[in-house]
């Protein structure tokens, strides 16, 4: 038996369970919980049981009839017994949570039993599970050019559902179409009004919490660079983002007024989309903070103090609204010091998306002063073509650990976009099987690439999840030795994006030095030969998704090593690999349209114009 998340405790029992194949009128259900909901948990239709059949039965001991109402978020609602034998299916729990997890995991073992005379073999056995973390999220970047289509939504949140995630966001800059702000979202393909509320009544269906997620201070150019909006900024001139030069706006100033009531303004339009009383405003990353309006009260009072006032603002003004906020903790974490002005109530979520990322650390400093904590690891897709296998693993173990460790109430795997998310969803979707095993039992936090294969990429012959896992490793070695493609003077190990990735974004002649040319073709003969066996068998999308990846991956390393040969690049080789780039955009852009809004798709393909714009000698 494979499954995903793996049951803490399983007793195989003798003896098997018929029921009917799906498709053949029905499986039956003898149950006081919805025929809809069993329905929905196993994705295929039910019917009433006939006296004497094998069916579902589903026990509530609780007498609590909804997942998303008071008392599912705790363990113990979440807890589930799962028994089959001969004669029926029994599901028994204290809250309707824990049978919707019962039913998930019925589900798997209905997906993969062997047939016989037009009906589905379940072994007798009986499963206890609960999970370690009582909140198991995922968080979808819809603001990095890509925003999924509606059918994209549903379809990720029956797959989540199914791994026993409970919890979405899907992280917001400009992409929800606000009513007074249609010249920072025209042309994105933003979420609606009314396909957030729909989108939620599927989450709630599905026994999945979306909560709302609008970054509410930093990352907000889209919003600065209009007119209406610009005089809200920090600042349009230059400042530092971490090492990296920057210029132009970022984050709203956190001592003007008008800041306040932009916030309001958001939160107005946007909650009452959500019936989720939670809501993440962000604050990340906001570096500009003292480089414009704000620089005389940070020289006066600290650079943390100014940002936790407004970020305390901001919580009352989600308090006001009904709602719990909670936010991206690293700059307060960088302030440890100022912990005890964060607000009491406000979850910190505690981000990082390395092995080393001191996850451990921050729980001991967030319990310490009695703050409600989420860890925050990541896929290690983004930035990457190929994604990032042993930091992906690194990264999300640790952080399952030490959040049990330090009693962290969630866990919220983080898929960015960022520079076109140009990473294809099987990479996302081996990541998320890594961390639904993580999530649910952090002492065993990983997950077999079978169950990987079979659960999350649906993938039959169990295959694809380990193909996927030495492609992430493909220029493993160029990553411990290439960290000054990113910081430059500072030889180290690369972070947050692969060595193949970054080099294809950099003059001809730029960073030459950095990695071996030995390595740099090394790297291509493997992918070479991943290109090569890409396992057989995968549906159609699945098949052009990875060899677009294979091939957009194979450029990108030719291209490095052709640069760091003895003569450089040739006029030939620029010309051939021109023509290269040009065919991936095309098949980036159709494979976009399968499951992608158009908005959003111009804006992902310019980073690939650039790259051919130096081809064709245009920058």
């Amino acid at each position: 038996m494979i499954l995903l998340p793996t049951p803490r405790r399983l007793e195989r029992r003798d003896g098997v369970c018929r029921v009917p194949a799906k498709g053949a009128g029905g499986i039956p259900v003898r149950s006081a919980a919805p025929r809809e909901l069993v329905g929905a948990c196993l994705g295929e239709a039910t019917r009433p049981a006939r006296d004497n059949e094998p069916a579902i039965e589903c026990r509530v001991s609780g007498g609590a009839t909804n997942s998303l109402g008071e008392g599912w978020r705790s363990v113990a609602a979440q807890r589930f017994t799962l028994t089959i034998d001969s004669r029926a299916i029994a599901i028994e729990a204290s809250h309707i949570a824990g049978v919707r997890l019962g039913l998930f995991t019925l589900r798997q073992l209905l997906a993969t039993a062997p047939h016989d005379s037009g009906t589905r073999l379940l072994p007798c056995l009986r499963i206890e599970d609960e999970p370690t973390f009582q909140t198991r999220g995922v968080m979808l970047d819809v603001s990095r050019t890509r925003v999924p289509t509606m059918a994209q939504l549903f379809e990720a949140v029956e797959r989540l559902a199914s791994l026993k995630f409970n919890h979405l966001q899907l992280y917001t800059e400009h992409t929800f179409a606000y009513s007074f702000a249609e010249d920072v979202w025209r042309g994105c393909g933003p979420m609606t009004p009314d396909e957030v509320r729909r989108l939620d009544e599927h989450c709630k269906l599905l026994g999945v919490e979306l909560s709302a997620n609008q970054n509410c201070f930093g990352h907000l150019h889209a919003w600065l660079n209009t007119p209406k909006f610009a005089p809200l900024a920090e600042t349009h001139g230059d400042w530092m983002f971490d090492v990296w030069p920057r210029k132009g706006p970022h984050s709203i100033c956190p001592t003007d007024p008008a800041s306040n009531a932009f916030v309001a303004g958001l939160l107005d339009e946007l909650l009452p989309c959500f019936t989720s009383p939670l809501v993440n405003v962000g604050c990340d990353e906001t570096y500009d903070i003292a480089y414009g309006r704000s620089k005389d009260a940070v020289a006066s009072r600290g650079r943390a103090a100014v940002y936790l006032d407004f970020v305390s603002r901001i919580d009352a003004l989600v308090r006001a609204r009904g709602r719990r906020a909670m936010f991206w903790g690293d700059i307060a974490l960088s302030h440890p010091e100022s912990i005890a002005s964060v607000p009491p109530e406000i979850i910190a979520l505690a981000w990082g998306y390395e092995p080393q990322s001191p996850f451990d650390q921050w729980g001991r400093t967030l319990r310490e002063h009695g703050r409600e904590a989420w860890v925050c690891p990541g896929t290690s897709t983004w930035r990457t073509i190929t994604s990032r296998t042993a930091e992906r693993r690194g990264n999300i173990n640790n952080a399952a650990r030490a959040g049990a460790q330090y009693g962290a109430t969630g866990f919220l795997v983080c898929d960015w976009g960022d520079t076109g998310h140009h990473q294809q969803w099987p990479l996302t979707l081996n990541a998320l099987g890594h961390a639904a095993q993580a999530a649910w039992d952090a002492s065993s936090p990983d997950a077999s690439p079978a169950a990987r294969s079979l659960h999350a990429l649906g993938d039959a012959s169990d295959s694809l999840a380990d193909y996927i896992d030495e492609l992430g490793d493909a220029d493993h070695s160029l990553r411990e030795t290439c960290g000054e493609l990113s910081r430059p003077g500072k030889p180290s190990r690369l972070l947050n994006q692969t060595a193949i990735f970054i080099d294809m974004h950099k003059n001809f002649d730029e960073d030459t030095h950095v990695g071996e040319p030995r390595e740099w073709e090394a790297t291509l003969e493997r992918l070479r030969g991943l290109a090569a066996r890409i396992p057989p068998g995968l549906s159609a999308l699945a098949s052009d998704e990875m060899n677009h990846t294979l091939d957009v991956a194979t450029f990108a390393a030719e291209r490095g090593s052709l640069r760091r040969g003895p003569g450089g690049m040739s006029s030939a080789d620029r010309s051939r690999l021109a023509g290269r780039l040009r065919a991936i955009m095309d098949e980036h852009a159709r494979l976009w349209r399968i499951g992608s809004r158009e908005g959003g798709l111009s804006q992902s393909l310019a980073f690939y114009r650039q790259i051919l714009d130096r081809f064709e000698g245009k920058a």
